[in-house]
């Protein structure tokens, strides 16, 4: 938000108050909008006259580091298991996280993207697309997320869920699971 005011000249807080996570954001998270028409969209509703640019710039701002103490833990649990990743994202988040991130993703196996499928967590479908992807029943897949609603949307769908907040969460699993 400070980027894309700082580009509209306004503060910050009145863009935050703004933004929503409505269908455009939806819809450009599973593909069926492109960047070019969320941008338009953002504009709208934010009430800015910002460039795609400046707005690709703002977007990809979010990305604020690796969660600390990740790293060692994703690699030991590699060792042991296959890892997925499922995130809800769009194109300009993925080419940046694949680049800025790519050790770390490095670890798992297969990387399920909203925008690829079509589909975003909490919904059931995409839990169920990605378990069928996969291979082996819901019940013995192990799922991570930071938001409750998708660890709760997990869990419906049959999958065990851990809510993480920290890397002390992903820690407590992995030892439960004796890794």
């Amino acid at each position: 938000m400070r980027i894309w005011a700082d580009h509209a000249g306004c503060a910050p807080a009145e863009l935050a108050a703004r933004f929503v996570v409505n269908d455009s954001f939806r819809h450009h998270e599973t593909g069926k909008i492109d960047d070019a028409a969320f941008f338009s969209d953002l504009r709208q509703s934010l009430g800015i006259g910002i460039s795609d640019a400046q707005f690709l710039e703002g977007w990809n701002a979010i990305f604020a580091g690796e969660m600390p103490g990740i790293a060692p833990l994703l690699s030991r649990a590699a060792a042991r298991m296959p890892l997925y990743a499922f995130s809800n994202t769009n194109p300009p988040h993925v080419e940046h996280f694949t680049k800025a991130y790519a050790d770390v993703l490095g670890h798992f196996r297969e990387i399920y993207l909203s925008s690829s499928i079509g589909l975003r967590k909490p919904e059931a479908a995409a839990f169920g697309h990605v378990v069928n992807a996969i291979g082996v029943p819901a019940s013995r897949i192990v799922f991570f997320d930071d938001s409750a609603e998708n660890v709760e949307g997990a869990r419906s769908s049959g999958l065990a869920a851990v809510h993480v907040r920290s890397s002390d969460d992903v820690a407590h699993a992995l030892a439960a699971l004796g890794i």
